[in-house]
């Protein structure tokens, strides 16, 4: 087994909590602009004391309508101001987080809120107050629903008005770094999402050795702009980061206008999933070839990717930095206008960024620090920077965090960023952590002689689309083959930029169904892959196995085979599991069909 162990360059008290840095924050630095948040088209800045005193007013509402220390407090809401007053609210009083995304469906809402036993929850808009109402019978400790659109963190606050200021210091004393911070729901290749128990320790252990790597950005003179859900564990800690490093803060939840955005905030740093940076990328190319300026774009990516590569060999030739410079006249700065015209550096994490794709931002100016980590080590365990990058990998573990290679080349991990367990599930827990405290990833990889880990494949079955969302194929295909006309189905979308499906037809059901229709009962799944009205009955089915997950999640196209998965054709096993690779070495051209036409 090779192993890399990274001495940490900072550590966790016993007794510091998330809820420290609001208020030192607001003591020291009570003037000082933290957070802005979008009113009515315009930022509005927030100072310290400002947000300290929110913070505290809507953790009293809590506390008044029945919140106790230990309680799980559910969070549905997009990327927006709000969630990062409620996230420290809920801390304050003394309780725990349980986000979900604002897309969830309501078996998923309904198997959160069971299963945390969740006392309360925030959401932001009506419906997603009358998909929880909807599922309340299945969450039987569930009290109170306050709406965000409706006021909700008024009427907390205005609740609140008579709890005493000590109520919040015995609640705050409550926390150490061990008591529970969040309960994340990450999906497993099987059977429900599990909640990934992320502690108080885990974050500020995460915050205190990672942001030092980014303090070129990460600091009282930078600004970060959010638009990935903040449900999302990275996104969650680089909002943690920025408070604890007094990086100003702002949210977008609408990535319709996010150019926009962020010309108006001008951050100086982002954190996007890679579907971000390759619209950025194809936009401007589609720009620039409807403006009949496509091969000077070509060129101009072609030397941005030429002049970052060789700042890894020695650095450019005159030739090559005398065309860098032109084109970044010419290209590169209409390029960091888009993001804002500030903007020296970006995280990348959730999906592979693609070493062309990274080696391009950083031609242009932009470098993206590619990392990588699970919910179960509270986001990134490894990540470039300044001081050690190398595009292509995700980094060096950061400090406090050892890397190893199993004999099978899975990526395993330790220290104080992995999370406590699962919640309520202590069989998952002990597969995934063994007893030398060592987490299994699932993922395989390489550590280099350097140091560096590269991510060389999936050992579990999840697919992680261009997005960066997680998708567990076994619910869809479940929900997918309980359809009369289907035999088996293959989920595929792994970095691909939605979630699509191949379909095979049941031969034995199809003879009644084309009776029914009053079509030729001997037409075989080969005439019929492309008929509108078998098209129009599988849409239905699509569309019922798309109700057990989120909009993200769900298949957006499908494809039908003109052959079935058997074991006879190897793409089964004896006990009938898919042979998930085998399908996808030869049914390739068909998974590629879904996403080019």
């Amino acid at each position: 087994m090779r192993e890399l162990s990274v001495p940490p360059t900072a550590s966790v008290g016993p007794g510091d909590a998330l809820t420290d840095m609001v208020a030192t924050n607001a003591a020291e630095h009570p003037d000082e602009v933290g957070l802005r948040r979008q009113q009515a088209g315009q930022w509005v800045d927030v100072t310290y004391a400002e947000f300290a005193a929110e913070v505290a007013g809507v953790a009293k509402g809590l506390i008044a309508g029945g919140v106790q220390a230990g309680d799980r407090v559910g969070l549905m809401a997009r990327t927006r101001y709000e969630w990062t007053v409620l996230d420290y609210a809920i801390w304050t009083a003394g309780a725990v987080v349980v986000p979900m995304y604002e897309t969830s469906s309501a078996d998923q809402v309904a198997w959160i809120l069971s299963d945390a036993g969740a006392r309360a929850v925030v959401v932001e808009n009506a419906e997603h107050a009358a998909t929880v109402e909807s599922v309340r019978s299945e969450a039987p400790e569930l009290g109170p629903v306050w709406v965000i659109d409706d006021g909700g963190l008024d009427t907390l606050t205005a609740a609140g008005a008579d709890v005493p200021g000590s109520e919040l210091t015995a609640r705050r004393a409550s926390l150490s770094a061990d008591s529970l911070a969040t309960l994340i729901y990450t999906s497993g290749t099987t059977g429900r999402p599990k909640g990934c128990e992320l502690t108080h320790a885990n974050f500020l252990f995460e915050i205190r050795n990672g942001m030092t790597l980014l303090s070129r950005f990460m600091n009282p003179d930078g600004s970060l702009l959010l638009f990935i859900p903040l449900a999302h564990v990275l996104a969650r800690v680089m909002q943690v980061g920025a408070l604890n490093t007094r990086t100003v803060i702002g949210h977008t939840p609408d990535i319709k206008d996010l150019v926009g955005d962020l010309g108006r905030f001008q951050p100086t740093f982002v954190l996007a999933v890679p579907r971000v940076f390759e619209k950025v990328f194809n936009g401007a190319k589609a720009k620039a070839e409807a403006d009949g300026k496509g091969k000077i774009f070509g060129r101009a990516a072609e030397v941005a990717v030429d002049w970052s590569r060789a700042q890894d060999t020695g650095g450019p030739g005159l030739a090559l930095r005398v065309q860098h410079a032109l084109f970044d006249k010419l290209v590169y700065g209409k390029l960091r206008a888009a993001l804002g015209g500030r903007c020296a550096g970006a995280i990348s994490g959730g999906a592979p960024l693609g070493e062309r794709l990274g080696h391009f931002f950083r031609g242009i100016g932009v470098t993206i620090f590619e990392g990588y980590g699970l919910t179960e080590t509270t986001a990134a365990a490894a990540v470039n920077h300044d001081a050690a990058l190398r595009i292509g990998t995700v980094g060096r573990p950061l400090p406090g965090v050892d890397a190893a290679i199993a004999d099978d080349g899975e990526v395993l991990l330790r220290g104080g960023i992995v999370m406590r367990g699962y919640w309520k599930n202590e069989q998952a827990t002990t597969e995934a952590i063994d007893a030398d405290g060592w987490f299994r990833t699932g993922d395989i990889g390489e550590l280099d002689a350097q140091g560096f880990l590269r991510i060389t494949g999936r050992k579990k079955e999840i697919l992680v689309t261009a997005g960066g969302k997680n998708v567990a194929p076994a619910v869809l295909e479940d929900r997918l083959r309980a359809h009369k006309l289907v035999s088996q189905c293959l989920v595929v979308g792994d970095q691909r930029p939605f979630i699509a499906a191949l379909v095979t037809l049941d031969v034995e059901a199809l003879p009644t169904w084309l009776k029914a229709q009053g079509k030729d009962t001997s037409l075989t799944p080969e005439q019929l892959r492309d008929d509108p009205e078998l098209l129009a009955e599988l849409d239905t089915a699509v569309a019922e196995a798309n109700k057990a997950v989120s909009q993200a999640e769900a298949i957006k196209k499908f494809r039908v085979l003109s052959d079935d998965f058997t074991e006879d054709n190897g793409t089964l096993t004896p006990s009938l599991k898919l042979k998930r690779a085998v399908v996808m070495k030869q049914f390739g051209t068909e998974v590629e069909a879904l996403y080019t036409r």
